[in-house]
């Protein structure tokens, strides 16, 4: 028998054995926490999280109505990150004040320490804890906005209009923004059970589309649906309302040798013990230009309060440049509403 010449036998061990390394090599998993970010790509961001990207100020989310009162969520962010959050609303009254007391302490901890609107509910407060996490979820869509429209006009923007309250039930409306102009238009509200359901149904799709079309809250009531129309479009201007500086709702006006941005900013609607108050500011070049109450109790003696303080507060809002202004005396409730619904509209300038 020939026997295998030694250099013949040692190239083919050799052979063999880098074989062996590249099929090793091969066959490691994909799944390597590492492999994306050494590919130069970044893992996705979880839903609910702070958005990232320099959002700087405070942000006010919509209230959101529970069996035991309203509940609405501020958030101060800096560099994109939460640092403090707060409920500016909340129910109270009887056995809601200890409830109130106990666990919205805890709920502003938790997003803090979360960054986001993954937290957990509070035992033995269950509404609180739903409300203020719709609140807080709305507060990071218009964080997440506001970071979209700094990163550049063509980035989408989501928008959610506050809730506008009709005969039938709520209306509220969300819209996705792209350069300046609306791609899509959606009801996250609307009135429903019994006629109402069919109602819904069959305005809301059109609604929708008009909006899109038209690009703006100018947009035709859908006939035997007038009040789920005047909401919708109630809530769909309040959404474009809160497009940030450079967005669909801001306009740029020469100013000397400058340019000064015109924002108009509705504020979230304030409950009092006499009716919801909503405010609108037009701020131009950072300073307030006009205030207006799209929203005032009224009814009875309600009537003849809103008429003699709303001016007054809407002159005091000018002149103060903020919602440092003082209360009218006899309208104590009006005063504290406009000024907190006042308050919101100018955090979503960042001011």
């Amino acid at each position: 028998m020939r026997k295998s010449h030694p250099v013949r036998r040692a190239v083919l061990a050799g052979a063999a054995t880098v074989s062996g390394i590249v099929l090793l090599l091969s066959l490691k998993p994909a799944s390597d926490p590492g492999s994306a970010q050494a590919a130069g790509q970044a893992p996705p961001a979880a839903a609910g999280q702070a958005p990232q990207g320099g959002v700087n100020g405070a942000v006010t989310g919509d209230a959101a109505q529970t069996q035991y009162g309203a509940v609405q969520v501020r958030l101060t962010m800096s560099n994109g990150k939460i640092t403090q959050a707060e409920a500016v609303q909340a129910p109270k009254g009887g056995r809601s004040d200890q409830i109130t007391a106990s666990s919205v302490p805890r709920l502003n901890q938790a997003v803090v320490a979360a960054q986001g609107a993954e937290i957990d509910a509070v035992s033995g407060a269950t509404y609180t804890s739903a409300g203020y996490k719709k609140s807080l979820q709305s507060a990071l869509d218009k964080a997440k906005a506001s970071a979209g429209a700094q990163q550049g006009s063509g980035d989408a923007q989501t928008l959610t209009g506050d809730v506008a309250q009709t005969q039938y039930g709520p209306v509220q409306v969300r819209v996705t923004v792209v350069g300046g102009k609306i791609t899509k238009a959606e009801a996250v509200q609307a009135p429903k059970g019994g006629r109402s359901d069919q109602i819904t149904a069959s305005s809301v799709p059109r609604l929708n589309q008009a909006a899109v079309a038209a690009g703006n809250a100018d947009v035709d009531a859908v006939s035997g649906a007038t009040y789920t129309s005047a909401g919708y479009k109630k809530s769909l201007q309040s959404a474009l309302d809160k497009a940030p500086a450079g967005g669909g709702s801001s306009q740029a006006a020469g100013s000397g040798g400058g340019r000064a941005t015109t924002q108009t900013l509705t504020g979230s609607a304030a409950q009092t013990q006499y009716g919801p108050v909503q405010v609108r500011v037009t701020v131009t070049g950072g300073k307030i230009t006009k205030a207006e109450a799209v929203q005032a109790p009224k009814g009875g003696r309600s009537d003849q309060i809103t008429s003699s303080s709303v001016p007054r507060l809407n002159q005091a809002a000018v002149a103060a440049g903020n919602a440092q202004i003082d209360a009218v005396s006899g309208a104590t409730y009006t005063s504290a509403g406009y000024k907190q619904s006042l308050q919101s509209a100018l955090d979503q300038a960042g001011g």
